[in-house]
């Protein structure tokens, strides 16, 4: 099933799409290419947007909590690439630790954690769970909503290697995004941490990653020739922002006009009646949390004291100073009459499935990684690798086919942006 497009700017879209199947030898021998020479991202996951005449990258997560949503009939893809991604970084396969969020009482995620661990399992490797949490002090096991049970274990540090009581294992997987800061347990371990802890958002910024798209979107729309605005949203920051006491607010007003204006050029070379917005969101951090769509500057200075409350923390109460400025991609795409956006999840550098994030209360010019968003899983399987000429652009497979490419543009970003952390320490 593929989303009803609604709209009429159909063209650039199918354009683009056409161009995607026509390139597929080469696009696939340059995606070859780069990760000869760039390491992979253990796994990731892309939120895209699709306005019918753009499609592109808005979010990158390198610690992906959505293994629950993908559509079950596909855990082959997904097993098939954790062996791939196992096998690079622990090849005498003595286990896995995986540490979870700490978030207990979300359930859902949790049944995500289970499908982690289902995966690894079946890719023929060991693998438990280790909790950060102190007030879990022996073996707790918590019953999931399939009926299903994940059991959580106390970590045990033992000189540099970190394990459980009776448990050493080769490689500590995180699905644990770090938005606090890197617990000592984790710091200077022997042994190998995927992904790295340099790119947990206690450091990492959405603009860095972003610039580095930047560079991977231009090569890639040199290679296939067409416009890389196509496939790339615009983007600023603003840093030293304070919602709270309305410091910055000028300089946030400032890119948010640069930005609209630099939209309005692309949107009236394409014939685009819609009219132009951009998302404000925290440069780091998840969740949903801190994002805003805005539609004028004058909306930054009439912000009001609830709205700058919202916009000033992330999770784990973490305050928000540096602000992304992003273009605003609408989202035409609908399921049911509801606003949808497609998810893609990687492991190693595979595409092994996505789903559709719905919002029946949201709008095409929303974020929709919100309480009351819900999940449609796609089979995303041959779509993705297996596109289909001899059918229409817009058909599933080769629909499917434009999102793996996109997505996997946005994981080569990740790639870089990994490197330059790496490098840095």
């Amino acid at each position: 099933m593929v989303p009803h497009l609604t709209t009429a700017l159909t063209g650039p879209l199918l354009d683009l799409e056409r161009r995607f199947l026509q390139a597929m030898p080469t696009t696939e021998h340059w995606f070859r290419s780069q990760w000869q020479v760039h390491p992979v991202p253990f796994y990731a996951s892309v939120d895209l947007r699709n306005s019918g005449f753009k499609l592109a990258p808005v979010d990158t997560n390198l610690f992906p909590g959505g293994f629950n949503n993908l559509n079950p009939d596909f855990l082959p893809l997904s097993v098939q690439a954790m062996q791939s991604a196992v096998e690079k970084i622990c090849p005498e396969a003595r286990g896995v630790l995986l540490i979870p969020e700490n978030h207990t009482r979300n359930l859902f995620y949790l049944q995500n954690v289970a499908n982690l661990v289902t995966i690894i399992k079946q890719a023929g490797m060991r693998v438990r769970v280790g909790s950060l949490l102190p007030e879990v002090t022996q073996p707790t096991p918590i019953v999931l909503p399939d009926g299903g049970t994940l059991t959580l274990e106390p970590l045990v540090r033992r000189g540099n290697r970190l394990g459980l009581a009776d448990y050493d294992p080769c490689v500590v997987l995180l699905n644990n995004d770090l938005s606090g800061g890197v617990p000592d347990i984790l710091k200077n371990l022997e042994q190998e941490v995927y992904p790295p802890l340099s790119v947990g958002w206690y450091t990492r910024r959405k603009s860095q990653h972003f610039a580095n798209y930047d560079k991977v979107a231009e090569e890639f729309a040199q290679l296939i020739n067409i416009d890389p605005w196509l496939i790339n949203p615009y983007f600023d920051t603003c840093d030293q922002v304070n919602f709270q006491e309305r410091i910055g607010l000028e300089c946030l007003a400032e890119k948010v006009d640069a930005t609209l204006n630099k939209m309005r050029l692309k949107y009236a070379e394409y014939g685009v009646k819609s009219d132009p917005f951009v998302i404000v969101k925290a440069d780091a951090g998840t969740y949903g949390m801190g994002i805003m769509t805005v539609k004028d500057a004058a909306e930054i200075a009439a912000l009001n004291r609830k709205q700058r409350n919202k916009m000033s923390v992330i999770k784990e109460g973490v305050e928000v100073s540096d602000v992304l400025v992003q273009e605003g991609v609408y989202t035409f795409e609908n399921i049911n009459a509801a606003v949808a956006e497609p998810v893609v999840y990687m492991i190693d550098h595979y595409v092994v499935g996505g789903f559709y994030r719905v919002h029946t209360g949201r709008g095409v010019d929303e974020n929709l990684n919100a309480p009351g968003m819900h999940f449609v899983p796609l089979a995303f399987d041959s779509s993705c690798t297996l596109p289909n000429p001899d059918r229409a652009p817009d058909d599933a497979p080769n629909r499917f086919y434009a999102y793996g490419v996109v997505a996997r543009l946005a994981l080569l970003a990740a790639s870089l942006e990994i490197e330059a952390a790496e490098n840095d320490d």
